[in-house]
């Protein structure tokens, strides 16, 4: 009888420890999906620092990088590489502009044509830029909110885009790829919503280096 009591016991606490969980993924959810919606719906810029790690397959790691970073929706934002070596990235609203300094090579691609179902758009696109991913899954970690997803399309290049929100605030992003590798990404002193001069996602080439393709006109300037 005494056996019987403590296996009902047991049962009932194993019970209310399953029920707990299901409770706590859910509220995990509920909040990712909330997270992710302000942040597409009510964040129109973004500025902070980064740090950024490249790890293999086998989570060894391969690159280290920072810099900043600076957003403006739709369509525009600046990712700047200051160490180890000086690279920046130029979103400006028609074309992407990838400049290497220490190559002194800048190549040019259609904004449109080379943004779609990466995790570039989820960042610094329209609120709609969620239609080309699927939700599948939040979390939450050591006072973070992790919000999984995944591009619809297979020749995005990534696997799955992981975004982390402390505090309501986006403060990490992990990117996987589809050769395994992850892109683990921490920013620090983020502003939302701040001022941005419109000339930060101007970009003209610099005197002397090549220009690998022909960048877009925009019908504005036409």
């Amino acid at each position: 009888m005494i056996k019987s009591h403590l296996l009902k016991a047991t049962l009932a606490v194993t019970g209310l420890c399953c029920a707990g969980l299901a409770m706590a993924e859910d509220r995990a959810q509920s909040e990712g999906e909330l997270l992710l919606e302000r942040f597409l719906n009510d964040v129109s810029s973004l500025s902070a620092r980064f740090e950024q790690t490249l790890v293999d397959d086998a989570d060894v790691v391969v690159d280290e990088s920072a810099g900043t970073v600076e957003i403006v929706r739709p369509g525009r934002f600046r990712w700047a590489n200051s160490e180890p070596y000086e690279q920046l990235l130029v979103a400006d609203g028609v074309n992407v502009w990838n400049y290497d300094a220490d190559l002194m090579q800048v190549t040019v691609r259609p904004q449109q044509e080379i943004l779609q179902n990466t995790p570039a758009l989820l960042l610094g696109g329209s609120s709609d830029a969620l239609a080309d991913f699927e939700y599948i899954g939040s979390f939450t970690d050591r006072g973070t909110v992790w919000v999984r997803l995944r591009p619809r399309e297979s020749d995005s290049g990534f696997e799955r885009v992981e975004l982390g929100f402390t505090e309501g605030q986006l403060s990490r992003m992990i990117f996987s790829d589809n050769l395994q590798q992850k892109t683990l990404v921490a920013l620090f002193d983020v502003v939302v919503n701040g001022e941005i001069p419109a000339d930060r996602f101007d970009f003209v080439p610099p005197p002397g280096v090549d220009v690998v393709g022909v960048p877009v006109v925009s019908d504005a300037a036409d």
